[in-house]
């Protein structure tokens, strides 16, 4: 049987935190920022760490880093437009660069980071969800190139590490589709307050009535439940 290393036993540490990370005292920003710090830790190589996030238009964003090495390297590759981070990211495959020396893929990316002291890059996708994806990108500072174990342990960590960032971005999700329900539902029922008393006072059609806080709008540049608010709290629409 094979005895754990103090590597192995400070990674189970790590995998232990990300487990217990918990919603409620986490927004998404940190959830990200505690995962690149402890890939930082416990992987081997001196990593700088980073999460790449792509939002629906397709612009890449670092939403959290472990060191500036790794939030510049990726802004190089984002000015490419082309790196194994945005591969990882766009594509959900594990990308791997062993030696940037003598890579020869997305230059001049690799020749950046082998002359800022990058030795080695793997990227990690996160599941994708919805319309945005991205990655977990590790950024080797060794004087050799990535290893097995080194690709082994960040494997690992990458696999668990996943899990808390994919349902952070769900939880928030859901958080912010809620918000806007709620405030869609309160913009309707102030606007059809403000209809009623149009309709009450002019003799209006409710159609009518949205025309005539849909005109106001337009002229005074304005929202319609703004108006619409003014309406129901002073009995009083802009210009009147």
């Amino acid at each position: 049987m094979t005895r754990p290393t103090p590597a192995d036993d400070l990674a189970q540490l790590a995998f232990d935190e990300l487990g217990r990370i918990s919603f409620a005292d986490h927004s998404l920003e940190s959830v990200l920022q505690r995962v690149t710090d402890l890939a930082a830790r416990v992987l081997p190589g001196e990593p700088a760490t980073s999460v790449t996030i792509i939002d629906g238009g397709g612009r890449p964003t670092t939403v959290a880093a472990s060191h500036p090495l790794a939030r510049q390297l990726d802004q190089v590759q984002y000015a490419q437009a082309s790196g194994p981070c945005l591969e990882a990211a766009t594509t959900g495959v594990v990308v791997e660069v062993l030696d940037t020396a003598t890579e020869t893929r997305w230059a001049p990316f690799p020749q950046v980071a082998a002359e800022r002291g990058c030795t080695g890059v793997m990227s990690f996708p996160l599941p994708p969800q919805e319309r945005t994806s991205g990655g977990l990108n590790v950024y080797s500072r060794t004087s050799q190139p990535l290893d097995e174990t080194t690709r082994e342990v960040s494997a690992r960590f990458a696999a668990y590490a996943v899990v808390p960032v994919s349902n952070m971005y769900l939880y928030e999700s859901a958080l912010g589709r809620a918000e806007h329900l709620r405030t869609a539902l309160d913009s309707r029922a102030v606007i059809d307050q403000a209809k009623g008393i149009l309709m009450e006072r002019h003799r209006l059609s409710a159609d009518q009535a949205f025309s005539a806080l849909a005109e106001l709008s337009m002229e005074s540049n304005t929202r319609v439940r703004d108006i619409a608010q003014r309406l129901v709290d002073t009995g009083e629409l802009p210009g009147a």
